[in-house]
């Protein structure tokens, strides 16, 4: 019984002492003039699902949740806006070639339509950023037009 109070109050003391290691955060005051919203003429209702589905991960400003001020959940959603950032960071879009946007147009939707995107992990705690049917073949649709107009 000794040793697992012991091991207890380690797990706590480190618990405690990583909360004190700071992270990067993902935020901007500021709206680039490459972003995508405003480089396209985006509908109302792809804008808004644009901003609950993806801009998290994938542009410079992050709305963060309120876990992400507990270690190591903050860790973890770092790595993910890191990746997703990396991948695609749509705060960037029109620094990209016009054949880089087309690559990148028909990867999401090829994401969307197989359900990679958004992340399973995501939707899990965010479900109003999950596509309903109706609203991926909105978005498959609209992106198609912006792809093909390239």
């Amino acid at each position: 019984m000794k040793i697992v109070k012991i091991i207890v109050l380690v797990l706590l003391v480190a618990f405690v002492g990583i909360q004190f290691i700071p992270t990067t955060r993902n935020q901007s005051d500021t709206v680039p003039s490459t972003d995508f919203m405003l480089v396209n003429n985006v509908p109302e209702t792809i804008q808004k699902k644009l901003q609950v589905s993806c801009y998290d991960c994938h542009s410079n400003n992050t709305q963060y949740p309120w876990y992400n001020r507990i270690q190591p959940a903050a860790w973890f959603l770092e790595a993910h806006i890191k990746d997703g950032k990396a991948d695609l960071n749509f705060s960037e879009w029109d620094s990209l070639s016009n054949r880089r946007k087309a690559s990148k147009l028909k990867s999401i939707i090829l994401q969307i339509e197989s359900g990679e995107m958004p992340l399973y992990s995501y939707t899990f705690i965010h479900g109003d950023a999950k596509f309903s049917e109706v609203e991926a073949e909105e978005m498959i649709n609209w992106i198609t037009k912006l792809k093909d107009s390239l």
